[in-house]
């Protein structure tokens, strides 16, 4: 299997979100259809919520970039029609804050993930890395690759980077992948939500008493957030360095098992890798969904008229296959491809603040894995393994391999 192109061809249905992959390292075919006829499209959400879709990189860039598309989307009341006020954020979730309150929290979010702390942590990261694999080595028979390195591996980190003890990981993994679970009630998502904001609010008492060089202890020192705002934004980064980066861990090894002929290219010139993450990143883009957006004001874009209030779902893996963006073969991995600005991240005031540490992780556990298991390879066929369609952030629900 080489994962570039899809088995069969599925043709978009008129005003509905693409659903449905025939590929599982492509999104769903009908986002092609859209770019190409219809790139600014009014739909009706799996949900039911009515909308806009916006499946061109061009036009991705723009609504993530214009701050008359606000990333609350909160309504004073579940069910309130689009016109009704929005609801302030819970404390400390700054992805969902706009103008001022954002940029508040970005600005002190920005002076701890410096590029002097990640170059920092590289050498404990790797160190993690090669814990895992010696782990691996020893056990029999196949292995769940998510299991055993690609989750442990981002918990370790962030953990280590935000001051959380490890033995506390399987709580955060448990609630974070509920708060991700598509088909999860209200009611789960909103006692993972607290339970993940409980324990971070008694951390961030325990760092103000004795703090530590991490994260958390740099926010409590700083004394410009209060404890539920610390809470939050710890419980925030905690979910977000752990699920997307295990995933891209995960499918990013199965995709190059999947395109033996890359990997063979990045095995004979390790020098390769650096662009190869970028491609993974590019090829894979695990925000399946998109990112929504709502209308602060009418906006006009490309032509058509977007209504205060309106939701509009910006598609990040649709932009990312944009043949105007990314030519000769945007369906294809390419590691070797020149590099070019992709939407992996997102883009604008809330770009990924993480993206380095990323990087920094995916490098370390791919150069490492592929060296230390030079006959890696699938435990099973490809189109056996689980994959996340129930996910806000797609990817593997386990990833049996051997060697």
């Amino acid at each position: 299997m080489t994962g570039n192109q899809p088995t069969t061809s599925t043709r978009h249905t008129p005003g509905t979100q693409p659903m449905g992959r025939t590929c599982p390292f492509s999104p769903p075919e009908g986002y092609r259809t859209l770019r190409e006829e219809d790139p600014i499209t009014p739909v009706t959400f799996p949900d039911g919520a009515k909308g806009w879709l916006v499946s061109r990189y061009a036009d991705v860039r723009t609504v993530l970039a214009d701050q008359r598309f606000g990333a609350n989307r909160r309504r004073v009341r579940p069910g309130d029609a689009a016109d009704a006020p929005l609801a302030p954020p819970p404390p400390g979730m700054f992805i969902m804050m706009d103008g001022p309150e954002h940029t508040r929290f970005r600005r002190l979010l920005t002076g701890q993930f410096t590029v002097r702390r990640m170059q920092k942590l590289a050498p404990a990261v790797e160190q993690i890395v090669a814990e895992q694999l010696e782990a691996m080595a020893g056990a029999e028979g196949p292995v769940d690759l998510l299991q055993a390195f690609a989750l442990p591996i981002p918990s370790l980190v962030i953990c280590e980077l935000l001051g959380v003890p490890y033995e506390d990981r399987e709580e955060f993994q448990e609630n974070s992948s509920m708060l991700l679970r598509l088909e999860a009630s209200r009611d789960e998502v909103m006692q993972a939500h607290a339970a993940m904001n409980e324990y971070i609010h008694r951390l961030a008492v325990a760092k103000r008493a004795h703090p530590t060089d991490d994260i958390l202890s740099g926010l409590v020192q700083s004394e410009q957030l209060t404890d539920e705002e610390l809470a939050g934004v710890g419980s925030l980064l905690l979910l977000a360095g752990h699920e997307t980066t295990a995933n891209m861990i995960a499918l990013g090894t199965m995709c190059l098992l999947g395109n033996p002929e890359q990997l063979a290219a990045l095995r004979s010139d390790p020098a390769l890798m650096d662009g190869a993450v970028e491609e993974l990143l590019r090829y894979l883009t695990i925000i399946q969904y998109g990112l929504r957006r709502v209308a602060l004001e009418d906006v006009e874009l490309d032509g058509h008229r977007i209504e205060a209030g309106a939701t509009v779902l910006a598609s990040l893996s649709s932009g990312n296959r944009d043949a105007t963006q990314f030519p000769d073969s945007p369906d294809a991995l390419d590691i070797h491809r020149p590099y070019r600005t992709h939407l992996a991240f997102g883009h604008g005031v809330h770009q990924c603040i993480g993206q380095q540490l990323a990087r920094v992780e995916m490098k370390a556990a791919l150069s490492a894995l592929f060296d230390r298991f030079p006959t890696l390879r699938l435990a099973v066929p490809a189109d056996q393994v689980p994959m996340r369609d129930d996910m806000l952030i797609y990817g593997v629900h386990e990833l049996p391999v051997t060697w």
